[in-house]
């Protein structure tokens, strides 16, 4: 796949795509002929993986940490597993304190409509 293909299946642009690859979160992507990106269906899934680590607020440095862990293989699962247990973490509390905030503006909001109702 090329890499407007790449950029209209996952939604990063091509700027992106090649900045990753720069930084080392997409490695060894192969060229073709002509010398143009030549990914593959798993170099996709892995960046739709990198997108998922972004969207939940994973630090870049940490994405960095992963890819790396990632391509040096299997004997690095337990420091991999650790850093996506750390970051779950993290998001867990992120989504708690999302659900407190939400309530209490949803309070806020019973309030204004009671106020309203009986005005």
């Amino acid at each position: 796949m090329n890499i407007k293909a790449v950029s209209q299946t996952t939604g990063l642009s091509a700027h992106t795509l090649r900045y990753y690859e720069k930084i080392g979160l997409i490695m060894h992507v192969p060229r073709d002929a002509k010398g143009h990106r030549d990914y593959s269906a798993q170099d996709v899934a892995w960046l739709e993986f990198l997108k998922r680590l972004k969207a939940t607020g994973m630090a870049l440095a940490d994405m960095k940490t992963y890819a790396e862990l990632r391509y040096r293989g299997d004997r690095t699962i337990d420091a991999r597993l650790a850093l996506l247990d750390r970051h779950h973490q993290k998001i867990i509390q992120h989504i708690n304190m999302l659900n407190e905030n939400k309530q209490k503006i949803e309070e806020k909001i019973e309030i204004y409509q009671s106020w309203k109702k009986s005005s």
